[in-house]
């Protein structure tokens, strides 16, 4: 109550089997400044697209949804809108939930446009596991999980974190 955020969704989803371990609730945010070709969420793209939805009413979503154990944050591209993404994940950490985020942008960049951004330092400091690199079609895969392309890589965001340098999941 009296919180005005919003975030700019493409929709979201209470029951996503496919972005992360287990059963999640997914958020497709608006918005992506990347525009990958071959994207697989073009509608996403648009800034001004999707719809505004208060932050509170994802809050109480999350809060009351009673088969997810996860929390995904995909796109669109979630890092334009990490303050409210933030939030977000800090719910979904308070009812003992994984986070994942997806990011077309590379480990590397996450962490140079965070140590300018509090907003995306908050949630990188929330998250378990990023999927981040660019979508590369010609490099578009099948075989791996939780990701489209080859160059994708699933970065441990609290080794990461703690080591100074990207630490990869191997799966």
């Amino acid at each position: 109550p009296g919180d005005a955020r919003a975030v700019r969704l493409a929709g979201f989803t209470t029951s996503s089997i496919v972005d992360g371990p287990g059963v999640r609730v997914t958020v497709f945010c608006q918005g992506c400044p990347l525009r990958c070709p071959g994207c697989h969420n073009p509608s996403t793209h648009a800034v001004d697209g999707g719809r505004e939805v208060g932050v509170g009413e994802l809050v109480d979503v999350i809060e009351h949804e009673r088969l997810a154990s996860g929390l995904t944050l995909s796109g669109g591209e979630p890092t334009v809108q990490a303050a409210d993404c933030a939030v977000l994940a800090r719910a979904a950490r308070g009812r003992g939930w994984s986070v994942w985020c997806y990011s077309g942008y590379t480990w590397q960049v996450l962490v140079r446009r965070a140590a300018r951004d509090p907003g995306l330092a908050e949630l990188l400091l929330l998250v378990d596991v990023m999927v981040a690199g660019p979508y590369v079609r010609a490099r578009r895969t099948l075989s791996l999980p939780w990701r489209g392309s080859a160059n994708q890589v699933l970065v441990d965001v609290p080794a990461s974190l703690r080591s100074g340098e990207e630490r990869r999941l191997d799966v």
